[in-house]
């Protein structure tokens, strides 16, 4: 069985400054930064998804800009694949299954943003395809949502959706408990 980490739209503009900052987004990052040095440790398969918007009525991960580029926290080095995506799904019209099947990869670690939408749609479609998944819950990242009306804070939003995940499509759990 090969593990691979899979780093979810972990780009510039979730982070203080850009332009769909999310809550927690740095700490979150620091978090997938030490999965990312672990694995690369271990020599196992690293994989970056980059989501880059072309709706357009889109306001974050615009081409050509900073904030559509990933994070230094997981900077990418020669080797690591980056996959370009432009739905939620990482799956969805990119080679990620592909490359994951040429490194024979059956289980992903997951870490990423936002965790109420691409972490979610990523961690179900792999599920679907077969994949065993491990999602860092303390690696991810979300933000405050309105719905009818109320306000569902960050920290519920995020709850919720492991919550949800982690009934059947992924086990959940802290970067130090997957990653030792």
């Amino acid at each position: 069985m090969t593990t691979a980490l899979l780093l979810v739209d972990i780009q510039n503009d979730y982070f203080p400054g850009g332009r769909m900052e999310l809550e927690g987004s740095k700490e979150a990052g620091l978090c997938a930064a030490e999965a990312l040095q672990a694995f690369r440790a271990a020599g196992d398969p690293v994989f970056h998804i980059q989501h880059v918007s072309l709706r357009p009525s889109a306001t974050f991960f615009l081409p050509d800009t900073d904030g559509v580029l990933i994070n230094s926290l997981v900077a990418v080095e020669p080797g690591e694949p980056i996959i370009q995506k432009h739905y939620p799904n990482s799956f969805r019209e990119t080679l990620l299954g592909q490359y994951l099947k040429e490194k024979t990869v059956t289980r992903l670690i997951i870490a990423g943003m936002m965790t109420h939408m691409c972490v979610d749609a990523t961690v179900r479609a792999a599920f679907d395809l077969g994949y065993e998944c491990v999602v860092l819950s303390d690696a991810c990242a979300t933000r405050t949502l309105t719905f009818q009306g109320k306000t569902v804070p960050a920290a519920q939003v995020h709850a919720a959706f492991l919550a949800a995940l982690s009934s059947v499509y992924a086990e959940v759990g802290k970067t130090a408990d997957v990653i030792k």
